[in-house]
């Protein structure tokens, strides 16, 4: 079963660029940033996406814009971003493809190295 999801809006976040990476950083700002919540995630697919994540993010409580909150991964306090936004356009013209391709080459490594233990 795939997880569910429906966009949101979360309030209280800017979608930062960070330094020498293709994907952004959620940090503390003014801005609302649109994504998705996934729901009904099982124990071993949260263990999948925090075995992804970048060390940059900590596992933070968000605020939506609906009153609800959801989880979400946010650069930690420490994190070093660009001066300006993360565009989606940009990524999915220029960088998409080929991190597409890093994120399966990933879950290949990952796979492996669980099926060894």
């Amino acid at each position: 079963m795939l997880p569910r999801s429906c966009g949101q809006l979360i309030a209280w976040d800017d979608v930062a660029a960070l330094p020498e990476r293709v994907y952004p950083g959620l940090v503390p700002g003014d801005g609302i940033a649109r994504g998705f919540l996934l729901t009904g995630l099982t124990t071993e697919e949260w263990r999948v996406l925090d075995a992804f994540e970048d060390p940059v993010y900590d596992l933070t409580r968000i605020a939506l814009v609906d009153g609800r909150h959801g989880w979400g991964y946010v650069c930690n306090p420490g994190a070093e971003v660009e001066a300006h936004d993360w565009s989606a356009d940009d990524f999915q013209v220029r960088h998409l493809p080929t991190y597409v391709e890093r994120c399966a080459a990933w879950r290949r490594r990952y796979e492996q190295r669980e099926q060894a233990g």
